[in-house]
């Protein structure tokens, strides 16, 4: 008896392969009188999230922004910004002064927005003023002459002092003279003989002479031990007189500089009613008292080393803006495009000291786009952040604590890090990332303290609803990219066919991409293809011609492997039959552009114990999705036939000439068709490729693609030359996402090609192989002469090859044995 035929399917119809969009739902001829839309589609998701994390000023509510590629993240955040945020921010000017008390450490002061280059102005005016004043004050005849009376009466007291001890000494035949056996005279006891002086040392030569005798000598040595330590107590007093001499000429400079810089001073004291900058003026005061020869002109303010390097004895006294608010208009928003740790956190350059070694001092702090911001709002790129050095994790302590610690990152680049250690800063920037889901995922599990911080998601969707409202919407984002860009002009039916693409970018011919840099880059080659055609409006033809153009220029690997199936280096079968094999569907390239072809699918069996070998598995090229695909096949094998039957079988799966990775479950149908085909000796049709993911009780399940794995399969077939049955199955809930090329859908329209939509494996299996599937009957087996009829029939016979059924004992016979 013949196998019993499956029923007649019915493939789509021409207008169930593309959603054509009629120019004529349009009100206008051309975009000229379409007005620009200046807000923001199809992101109102993401834009409640960011208005969320932006209104709420509370610790941890930073942002993180995630979506596509060309989805207008980046936009979409400024225009939010500008749109939902006050006209004036907090902001402040921030500079860094000396701390004269431990130069390690400089002072942070904040001073009102404009105020920081205006006091470093008025600081460097004040210092120049004294330098000039200085001076002048410490020649003025009044200190000139209380000078004089005071080196005078020093003077005279040291004279004097001197002189009574010289008295002393005539008095024993000695006087008072200097050694200058160093460089600096010193003061010694001399022996007067004969009018002539003459060291102690020349005591010999007063003995050989005979102008002393040895008794003499000895008393004279007596004597000159005992005024030479009354000379040391006479010495020593000469000096604390010296000292108080300096003290009282020091007090006597400090009480007449000390008018002007007191007067200097109170005047700038009284510009910046801010405590912390009184304190600091104080100390600078201090500081110029303890070093008025540098301001007296009796000390070069500025000296070089013999490295050469220049010593500024006055620029401990300069003001550091390390920020200065003055231009900010609104609320600061930074886009750091390059977020190094220096560009982000700021730097305290260093100086080469000319012997390998490094310095730096205050005045080399610099700031960075996180103090830029602060108390506004910093966009970065996750990933960004995190590939470089000590950025992720130094931003997740100035985001927790709130302070940010200008720090040199030396050990990062192998330099010496810089010793200042600058006063922290009070940070209140609200950080906004750019990234995606899986960036998402991975820190929101495993990085600590990730939560906490960025307590706010905001996705960007990809696509969105196609409605009458929305699509007079979209109409006014073309008109915008046209003003933007400086573009001709687009008629009715261009922008019809914009719509067209939109919705085939989106996957779905219900939706619209929202990924508008797709839709941008379609729009700017139209209107350079109708201005190279002499054009000054662009029509429905530019616009498809952009779009093929883009698919041509990253087609060579499809074209390559076209030609190769041409060659029949690539073995592809679009006519005949074949038991277990059939044509699968593969999509190649990348989300930007990608092309569908196909690939050959086989099986193969034998007698074993239920085993679905995954080839692709056992040789390292199978991803986990494919796997599970794998597994699920078992699963639907044993649920239609292992509850009567046991498996005695083992299966080899593989995709032929595939030599790189596999992954997806979208061929799960495929190989349950290639291996039901050798189970039940029934050969597929050839001229079918099909796509779909199955579950284990064989329901067909959607799959991504489908247009690019359609098309595919359509240009080998045209290739190979049409026969009128060829065609493509896919899972029913894919019809909506059908946007096929307009070639596709004229051959199904002439009946050189077909499509079809299938919900349940049984309908792929009739399809492909021309076979009634067959249905369970009362007695718990599948009808005859049909695929899971000849199945289980095949089951039956490798469960009997593999334990066969036991055979009965002989019987026994007896032997008698004859007596003799």
């Amino acid at each position: 008896m013949g196998l019993k035929c499956a029923k007649r399917y019915n493939g789509l119809k021409a207008e169930d392969l593309k959603w054509i969009s009629n120019p004529k739902q349009f009100d206008f001829d051309s975009t000229a009188k379409i007005d620009p839309n200046e807000g923001i589609i199809g992101q109102e998701k993401a834009i409640k999230a960011l208005q969320v994390g932006i209104e709420i000023k509370s610790p941890g509510y930073n942002i993180f922004v995630t979506g596509l590629s060309g989805t207008g993240k980046l936009t979409t955040i400024e225009k939010v910004l500008e749109t939902i945020t006050p006209l004036k921010a907090e902001l402040n000017d921030y500079v860094y002064v000396n701390n004269f008390n431990d130069e390690d450490r400089p002072i942070l002061l904040v001073l009102p927005v404009g105020m920081g280059n205006k006091f470093k102005k008025d600081v460097a005016a004040t210092i120049k003023l004294l330098q000039e004043n200085i001076p002048i004050v410490l020649e003025s005849e009044q200190y000139i002459l209380r000078k004089k009376r005071i080196v005078e009466k020093y003077g005279q007291s040291q004279h004097n002092l001197y002189m009574q001890f010289e008295s002393k000494l005539q008095k024993d035949g000695f006087t008072l003279g200097q050694s200058k056996s160093s460089e600096i005279p010193q003061p010694e006891i001399l022996i007067i003989r004969n009018s002539k002086a003459y060291f102690i040392q020349q005591m010999d030569e007063l003995l050989s002479e005979k102008i002393i005798d040895k008794k003499e000598a000895t008393t004279i040595t007596k004597k000159y031990a005992s005024y030479q330590q009354e000379l040391q107590l006479v010495l020593k007093k000469g000096i604390k007189l010296s000292q108080e001499y300096q003290t009282v000429v020091s007090d006597l400079e400090k009480e007449h500089a000390g008018r002007v810089i007191n007067a200097a001073m109170d005047e700038l004291k009284s510009n910046y009613d801010i405590a912390k900058i009184i304190e600091y003026l104080d100390l600078v005061k201090e500081d110029i008292l303890q070093n008025l020869d540098v301001f007296s002109g009796h000390k070069e303010s500025r000296e070089s080393t013999e490295e050469g390097i220049v010593i500024d004895y006055l620029k401990s006294y300069e003001v550091n803006v390390i920020l200065d608010s003055s231009e900010v208009k609104g609320v600061p928003v930074i886009v750091e495009t390059y977020p190094t740790y220096n560009n982000i956190f700021g730097t305290i350059d260093k100086m080469s000291d000319g012997r390998g070694g490094w310095y730096t001092d205050f005045t080399k702090i610099k700031a960075g786009s996180l103090l830029r911001a602060n108390n506004g709002y910093l966009i970065l790129r996750a990933a960004d952040s995190f590939n470089e050095p000590g950025v992720w994790k130094t931003l997740k302590r100035v985001l927790l604590y709130g302070l940010l610690e200008l720090q040199d990152p030396g050990n990062y680049y192998q330099v010496a890090p810089s010793v200042l250690k600058p006063e922290a800063i009070k940070i209140n920037t609200k950080i906004i990332f750019l990234g995606n889901n899986e960036i998402f995922s991975i820190l929101s599990s495993y990085e600590e303290d990730f939560n906490k911080i960025f307590k706010i998601k905001a996705e960007f969707d990809y696509e969105m609803n196609r409605t009458e409202k929305s699509i007079q919407e979209y109409a006014s984002v073309i008109k915008k990219i046209i003003k933007n860009n400086n573009l001709c002009e687009f008629n009715k039916t261009a922008v019809a066919k914009i719509f067209e693409y939109s919705a085939r970018y989106s996957g779905n011919r219900n939706k619209l991409t929202t990924r508008f840099a797709y839709i941008s880059d379609l729009m700017l080659e139209a209107a350079f293809w109708a201005k190279n055609e002499g054009e000054t409006i662009v029509n429905d033809t530019h616009i498809k011609r952009a779009y093929e153009n883009g698919n041509e220029r990253n087609g060579m690997y499809n074209t390559k492997i076209s030609e190769m199936i041409k060659d029949e280096m690539i073995l592809i079968d679009t006519k005949g039959s074949r038991v277990g094999q059939i044509n699968g569907l593969a999509v190649y390239g990348d989300e930007r552009h990608s092309f569908g072809k196909p690939t050959r699918i086989t099986a193969s069996v034998s007698l074993g114990t239920g085993n679905i070998l995954n080839v692709e598995r056992e040789s390292g090229l199978s991803g986990s999705s494919h796997n599970k695909g794998v597994l699920i096949i078992s699963g639907f094998i044993r649920e239609l036939f292992g509850k009567t039957i046991p498996l005695s079988f083992n299966a080899s799966l593989v995709f032929e000439q595939g030599y790189g990775m596999i992954d997806g479950d979208s061929a799960s149908i495929t190989e349950i068709a290639a291996l039901i085909s050798c189970l039940a000796d029934i050969p597929i049709n050839q001229q079918f490729a099909i796509t779909g993911s199955i579950n284990q009780k064989g329901d067909i399940q959607p799959i991504g693609g489908v247009n690019e794995k359609i098309e595919g399969f359509f240009d080998i077939c045209k290739m190979q030359g049409f026969t009128g049955k060829q065609g493509v199955i896919i899972p029913f809930q894919n019809v909506q996402d059908l946007m096929l090329k307009d070639e596709v859908v004229e051959e199904v329209k002439n009946k050189k090609f077909s499509i079809y939509a299938v919900k349940q494996a049984e309908e792929a299996l009739e399809l492909l192989m021309g076979v009634k599937a067959g249905v369970l009957q009362k007695n718990n087996k599948f009808e005859k002469d049909t695929i899971f009829g000849n199945v289980e029939a095949a089951l039956l016979k490798m469960h009997k090859l593999v334990k066969p059924e036991p055979q009965k004992p002989a019987a026994r016979k007896t032997k008698t044995v004859k007596s003799k």
